[in-house]
């Protein structure tokens, strides 16, 4: 079988920041594990933007609380997923669910492509856009980021979105590299770019508030939000024990109003939170046993969860692991599966 033309930036894999180099076209895969672009489900979706949500499988990140780790640890977990679709005829399935009583009623007006990370599918993307507004010029398309784009990659984003969702899990590089296995240096390096060049397509930042984790990362993360500039919308989201970090406790009403006061001190003039708190839970402790790998605390957390779910890396990295490519977080199953 011929892969189709738009395909061809899968034959030097460099999308991400990761820039893994690999041909995913004849079967290479890089740190995701992904080759062809994959779907993963497809929804009418109420979330904010209301849409009809592509969830993309895969994902260049292994975050230990993924709420969507049966999509993102895609193709390792064994769960089951779409898989490769006609960009034009997944295009008419969006255009006509959106064009449905059910949406009319919900608000639903925009494609929202999510996962997993859509970044890693992003000319696969831009087919599907493109065949859509072949059908409908004025079409809204709302990319959900993880922010972990390349500058080429962001620029080719900000040319078909309406809008964009995008996540911020730490500004300390040490911590996010614990928790997701990536770096926030071209996390914040995008985000700073939207938020100075393109904030009319920001339709909010996304904090996920970790407790013991990342709750320390919120004064430093809000205070480069704003100065970037103060009116960016910046919403805390609870989180809720998942994947590996099921056991761990949810966050506290408390602890989301303290984010909201401090995005506040920071001089943020619009910050809010969202999310079901008081999730009970315990939070581990094997930190003694990668004791000299981390130097925050909280990073020293995450990566003691990490090395109890089979990450042989310590500091993670991803990109330098010599295991990637047989990645224990990728094959973790949660005892408790929502």
């Amino acid at each position: 079988m011929t892969e189709p033309d738009f395909l061809g930036d899968l034959e030097k894999c460099e999308l991400c920041e990761h820039r893994c180099g690999v041909n995913r076209l004849s079967g290479e895969t890089g740190v995701c594990r992904v080759t062809m672009p994959t779907v993963a489900s497809a929804t009418l979706h109420p979330a904010p933007p209301e849409s009809y949500t592509v969830f993309m499988a895969g994902c260049n990140y292994k975050c230990l609380n993924c709420q969507n780790w049966t999509i993102s640890q895609y193709p390792d977990n064994g769960f089951r997923q779409r898989g490769y679709e006609n960009p034009k005829e997944l295009a008419e399935e969006c255009l006509d669910s959106l064009n449905s009583l059910s949406a009319k009623l919900m608000g639903a007006d925009r494609i929202f492509f999510s996962g997993g990370e859509p970044t890693i599918h992003l000319p696969y993307i831009e087919e599907v856009v493109g065949e859509a507004r072949k059908i409908n010029p004025g079409t809204k398309v709302n990319f959900d980021t993880n922010g972990y784009l390349t500058d080429e990659s962001l620029k080719r984003v900000l040319v078909l979105t309406t809008s964009i969702t995008y996540d911020l899990k730490a500004y300390n590089d040490e911590v996010h590299l614990a928790l997701t296995g990536a770096s926030s240096k071209p996390v914040l390096r995008n985000a700073e770019y939207i938020g100075r060049y393109a904030k009319e397509k920001l339709w909010e930042i996304r904090i996920l508030v970790i407790p013991g984790i990342n709750e320390d990362e919120i004064k430093p993360l809000t205070e480069f939000v704003a100065h970037i500039d103060p009116f960016l919308p910046v919403c805390f989201l609870v989180f809720r024990p998942n994947f590996v970090l099921e056991n761990h406790p949810g966050a506290s009403r408390s602890l989301m109003d303290k984010c909201v006061e401090t995005a506040r001190h920071s001089g943020l003039k619009n910050a809010y939170w969202s999310g079901n708190t008081d999730i009970p839970g315990i939070i581990g402790d094997r930190k003694s046993e990668i004791k000299g790998k981390y130097v925050s605390e909280h990073a020293r957390l995450a990566g003691s969860y990490a090395l109890y779910a089979g990450c042989q890396t310590h500091p993670r990295s991803c990109s330098a692991c010599i295991s990637n490519q047989t990645c224990r977080i990728k094959k973790y199953i949660p005892e408790i599966v929502a």
